[in-house]
């Protein structure tokens, strides 16, 4: 299975966002990528983040959603669309999963929030597993996978070869200057991808922001927790890598014994 993880830069508005959706849509059809990835509430972007778009507007969201949905079947790709949804008098960011023709089949929202979104968004409830094209994956997103690891090894024991982990790290104002991915100097984030695919015997796919200081850079981890494949900092664009779904056991995800943890 070929999968792509689309970096598209912070958006400057809803419209923005879906210019850069399509592009990257178009770039990972072309790679014969049968489904692609797109970072944490990309449409119509991170709230609250160096990001003063239009207010929330569920209408205009509805029809970006129905716009990715074609793109996904004229392009015949299945597409990973993170963005704000209405949700329980609130906000809610969610991921949502789309067909290569086109159909939305379910969406995962982030139920474990960052102490910094508690005024941002509404936890969601609930998890599950998404298979497309004999792909079963399961969606973690952001603080969910860098700290909850248990959510990780959750999908890799429902079955999940791959976990896809939409993201946001960096900013456009100020950082760290990254050169090397995974060296002991850069923040933490791209060894816990490291881990999350280790850990469970599982790919990882870990995708974020083109920003002009990331802290991580998007990256595929292979079962055995290697690197196969990362975007170049700060680039715009696609990567993609053809996965080996055999080596995905989840062997140690499956070791686990939980009647080793009774109290």
């Amino acid at each position: 299975m070929k999968i792509a993880l689309a970096s598209p830069p912070i958006p400057k508005s809803l419209e923005d966002g879906l210019y850069w959706v399509k592009q990257l849509i178009i770039e990972s059809a072309a790679s014969e990528a049968k489904l692609v990835c797109f970072p944490e509430t990309y449409l119509p972007g991170y709230r609250g983040y160096e990001y003063n778009g239009e207010a929330h507007d569920p209408a205009k969201l509805d029809k970006a959603l129905q716009q990715v949905c074609r793109w996904a079947k004229e392009f015949n790709i299945a597409v990973i669309i993170p963005m704000d949804q209405d949700y329980r008098n609130g906000i809610a960011n969610v991921a949502y999963v789309i067909s290569d023709t086109g159909e939305i089949i379910g969406c995962q929202t982030k139920n474990q929030l960052d102490p910094s979104e508690d005024d941002l968004y509404l936890p969601g409830t609930g998890r599950q597993i998404f298979e497309i094209n004999g792909l079963k994956f399961g969606i973690v997103i952001c603080h969910e996978g860098f700290r909850y690891p248990e959510l990780v090894r959750w999908a890799a024991r429902k079955g999940a070869k791959v976990v896809f982990h939409p993201h946001l790290t960096g900013s456009n104002i100020k950082g760290p200057s990254l050169t090397v991915w995974g060296a002991k100097e850069n923040p933490y984030y791209e060894k816990a991808m490291m881990m999350r695919a280790l850990e469970n015997t599982i790919y990882f796919a870990s995708v974020g922001y083109a920003t002009a200081f990331p802290e991580s850079a998007s990256a595929i981890i292979s079962p055995d927790g290697n690197c196969i494949v990362h975007e170049t900092y700060k680039r715009t664009g696609v990567i993609v890598a053809d996965l080996d779904l055999t080596l995905a056991t989840g062997l140690l995800a499956n070791r686990l014994k939980p009647e080793l943890y009774q109290s």
